[in-house]
Parts: C-alpha cells; sequence; structure tokens
C-alpha cells in the first residue's frame, strides 16, 4: 500500500483560481498521454505517487482521454481505489466532456443531454461520487450557451461537481457563460486552454484578459507544445521521438529549419537563465499571475521532477520577455 511522503507540500506553491476559495498547485498533472490501455499500469502507478510526492494534488481528466476513450479514467479510478483513496479530500480530480464519446446524436458536443450523461460514466469509471472540477471541454455553436451552462450548474447543484470549468472557450464566450453561470449562483472558478511560447491565441482571442478581468483562473496545458520547447529537438528529430512513433499530435513537418532555430534561440536564453528550456517553458507560462496552474504530461517520474524546478525561477526581466517574444512571434 502506497504511503505518501510526509514533506508533500514543500516543494510546490498553490495559487487561487481567481477570487474563489479553491487553490491548485502551480503544476498538475495531466493523464492525457500515457494513462490509456496502452500504457503500462505500473508506470502509471508511480508517476501518480511521484507527482503527489512533491505537492502535485491536481489530476486532470477527460472522458475521452485513452486510448481508448474512457481508458484514462478508469486507470486512475484503479489506482484511486488501490492507493489513494485515503488521501481523497487531498486531490483535486477534474474530468471534462465536450467531444465525441460515443455513437449517435447524444454522445458530443455540449447538451444537457450528453453532459450529465457523460459525467454519470465519469463517475463510475473513476469510482467516485463527485469529481472536484467538471468542465464543458469546447465552445458548441448548435446548442445554446443556456442550455449547456445549466448542464454545468445541475452537475454541481447534484452533488456530483464542486466547480464548473471551461475549456477551449474564447473571451467572449467565456464572459457570457459567466454571467449565466452567475445568474444561477454556480461556483464557475476557471478555464482550461493550450499555452504556451509558442502558442499565444489566449492572449489574441480575449480568454486571458477577460480571464484577469472577471478574476477566473486559467490552467494551461500543451505548455511545452508537444515537446518542442524541450532540449528533446535541438538536433533534429530523436529515431525514438513520439513525431516518428505517434503522429498524432505533433507532425515532423512542424519542425522546419526555421523553427529548430527559434527552438535553440530559445534553449539558449535558458540556459543564460540557468534553467533548462522546459524548465523555462513553464515559468513564462506562470510569470505574470494570471495563470494559475500549469498542466504536464509525463511518460516517467523523472520528467515530474525536471518540470517541477520551473516553479524555482519565473521572474523574468523585461529584455528577457523581449528576446522571447522576437524569437517565437517572428
Amino acid at each position: 500500500m502506497y504511503t505518501a511522503s510526509d514533506t508533500r507540500y514543500e516543494t510546490l506553491p498553490y495559487h487561487r483560481c481567481g477570487s474563489s476559495g479553491l487553490k491548485l498547485p502551480a503544476i498538475s498533472l495531466g493523464l492525457w498521454h500515457n494513462f490509456g490501455d496502452t500504457a503500462s499500469f505500473e508506470m502509471m502507478e508511480q508517476l501518480c505517487f511521484t507527482a503527489f510526492d512533491h505537492g502535485i494534488t491536481h489530476f486532470d481528466l477527460a472522458n475521452n482521454y485513452g486510448p481508448k476513450p474512457g481508458s484514462a479514467e478508469k486507470n486512475f479510478g484503479r489506482i484511486l481505489k488501490e492507493h489513494l483513496k485515503l488521501y481523497r479530500d487531498e486531490l483535486i480530480i477534474s474530468t471534462k466532456a465536450g467531444y465525441d464519446m460515443w455513437e449517435g446524436p447524444y454522445g458530443n458536443w455540449g447538451s444537457r443531454k450528453y453532459l450529465i450523461a457523460s459525467l454519470d460514466q465519469s463517475l463510475k469509471r473513476l469510482g467516485l461520487d463527485y469529481v472536484d472540477i467538471f468542465y464543458h471541454h469546447r465552445m458548441d455553436p448548435e446548442t445554446p450557451l443556456e442550455e449547456t451552462m445549466g448542464a454545468l450548474d445541475y452537475a454541481v447543484k447534484s452533488g456530483k461537481a464542486l466547480y464548473a470549468g471551461l475549456s477551449n472557450y474564447d473571451g467572449p464566450t467565456m464572459e457570457k457563460a459567466s454571467k449565466i453561470l452567475a445568474d444561477l449562483h454556480c461556483p464557475f472558478v476557471i478555464n482550461q486552454n493550450r499555452y504556451s511560447i509558442f502558442d499565444r491565441k489566449i492572449e489574441q482571442n480575449g480568454l486571458k484578459a477577460s480571464a484577469a478581468k472577471l478574476k477566473k483562473g486559467i490552467i494551461a496545458f500543451s505548455p511545452l507544445a508537444q515537446g518542442l520547447l524541450t532540449d528533446r529537438y535541438l538536433n533534429g528529430i530523436p529515431k525514438d521521438s513520439r513525431i516518428r512513433t505517434d503522429g498524432r499530435f505533433l507532425k515532423e513537418s512542424i519542425l522546419t529549419d526555421d523553427k529548430l532555430s527559434q527552438i535553440r534561440a530559445l534553449h539558449q536564453i535558458a540556459c543564460e537563465r540557468g534553467q533548462t528550456l522546459a524548465e523555462m517553458a513553464l515559468a513564462w507560462i506562470l510569470k505574470d499571475g494570471v495563470v494559475t496552474s500549469v498542466l504536464i504530461g509525463a511518460s516517467k517520474p523523472e520528467q515530474i521532477l525536471d518540470n517541477i524546478k520551473a516553479v524555482s525561477h519565473i521572474s523574468f526581466s523585461e529584455e528577457e520577455l523581449k528576446k522571447i517574444d522576437e524569437i517565437s512571434l517572428c
């Protein structure tokens, strides 16, 4: 039986989600890539133990994480049952619904029918009575926003979730959703969006500014741009790279000569700061206090230990920020 480290709360700072009472660790663990049926269960256990032993209390899932869809929740549910049950009240467990999950017209998007049914299925796979955060995973251009937000409100008021979240929303739509949820007195506390040095979409679509204005949290996924913002590609594409073994998320065509030059230039700035490129990339996201937490993925415990080092140095000079922008936005 796993026993958590007595020093688990001495590693990471915890940031409040906007103006809510909920705090998240500066680094959270995402279970997108390495918790499906094709992964080693023993490695999943070690990833969770390493994360929690070092203060990562937040584990992020979605109904469709796998492969196959649902398997990440099922595998994490087994780890909860066998090892982490005693620590449930110390954990923040989140899940989502919004992408294609099952056949027919009720297994996708943002209808009340789909969201509530999906949450019920997620709770069964996880073996839980409730999740801490339930997200709508993406904007639905056809379902009325009032219906989707009403489903999140029901999830909270039924006791199946403690907080509501939105994922992949832009600023204007998030503001409309926030008003609906505020009128319903539903605790909407956080937005989950892609954000990295190489992906500034939330700066461009108003989400980051709107979250700061409304005092809502942000948790950033893909902070390392699927591995581009690491030392892995400084000298080209390794033979065992995910690009070569699994091209679902990162295409070889992305690694042009110009992109490699950007990566090397950013690596040089990181070296001058006394950090790895990955550490600097994570620190850059946390630099201004608008982002509550950064979601990392990991295939081995050492990656978690390396990534949490980023929190020790998140301040940047104006000159450093200017150089990073000049390199990454060109």
